[in-house]
């Protein structure tokens, strides 16, 4: 029988990211942290911790996190039950992609934390790779590109999201006078996301350009929209980041009627309760533009 005590040092310790932190979250000093993560690799046979180059769950520590905070979901459902157990307020640990979180994720979810009382921990995670968090057992739920369900969590559709090639009149002007050809994709700065940002390559492949071509990365949607403005480059955005250059003329899509329609499904472990069922139907009655 696992001792709950054990597992929640564990995960104290990686939330706050440091032993000394985390006793002083539960009240402990930091050696009585340390000995209780050393009671659980000894109870486990293995460790859950990685210490350098800097703290980091094991597969196994992974794995009994996953399990923990299953049992913190189905623990604040015995509370509603036994109003005399004291529950503390749940924290959901979510992967969700950029453009959603600049978007319309905060006020989709915004009057269902504070009605359930729920705390997230969100993981910032491109939308075609985020549903390997969950597959790892690192979140509870997540938001990605991928509408194949893995064992244990359910997959439900939340609608696309529309990503248009923009940029500046004056850089169109300057790179795409003859509009999106093979030769302009050749010597055109784009921006790209990060490393596993497949858009721009999506969209490249669809006028049949399978090339290399230069680019900025710029990992945090804010500052990718502020460089396409600034005339550095072109990438793909959702219309609703960007209504209001769009509106202005600051922004404009280099090749009108090629939008991408990026699907997005929402993956969550069964099994853990109502909450996350709850927080299922939040989200599905949201509306993608």
């Amino acid at each position: 029988m696992l001792d709950y005590k054990l597992l929640e040092a564990l995960a104290t310790v990686l939330e706050v990211g440091g032993f000394e932190r985390a006793g002083d979250v539960l009240g402990l000093t930091q050696s009585a942290i340390s000995q209780r993560i050393k009671a659980l690799e000894v109870r486990l046979g293995q460790p859950v911790l990685v210490r350098h180059p800097h703290l980091a769950a094991t597969p196994a520590g992974q794995r009994l996190l996953n399990h923990y905070q299953r049992v913190c979901l189905l623990e604040r459902e015995l509370g509603h039950a036994l109003p005399t157990l004291e529950v503390a307020s749940p924290r959901l640990r979510i992967a969700v992609n950029a453009d959603s979180l600049v978007t319309w994720w905060a006020s989709a979810v915004s009057d269902f934390c504070q009605r359930e009382d729920v705390l997230l921990d969100l993981v910032i995670e491109d939308q075609d790779v985020g549903l390997k968090r969950l597959r790892d057992g690192d979140v509870a739920a997540c938001l990605c590109a991928s509408d194949q369900p893995i064992a244990g969590a359910r997959c439900v559709p939340l609608g696309t999201m529309a990503y248009h090639p923009m940029a500046t009149p004056r850089y169109i002007a300057r790179y795409f006078p003859d509009g999106p050809t093979e030769s302009a994709f050749r010597r055109a700065p784009a921006i790209v996301y990060g490393p596993h940002d497949q858009l721009q390559h999506r969209f490249l492949a669809r006028f049949g350009y399978h090339g290399p071509f230069p680019y900025h990365l710029c990992p945090e949607s804010e500052g990718f929209v502020r460089l396409a403005s600034a005339g550095m480059g072109y990438g793909m955005m959702p219309m609703m980041q960007v209504r209001e250059p769009v509106e202005r003329g600051e922004l404009i899509s280099l090749a009108p009627g090629h939008a991408l329609e990026v699907p997005l499904y929402w993956h969550f472990w069964r099994h853990s309760g109502t909450l996350l069922e709850r927080l299922t139907s939040t989200l599905r009655a949201v509306h993608l533009t």
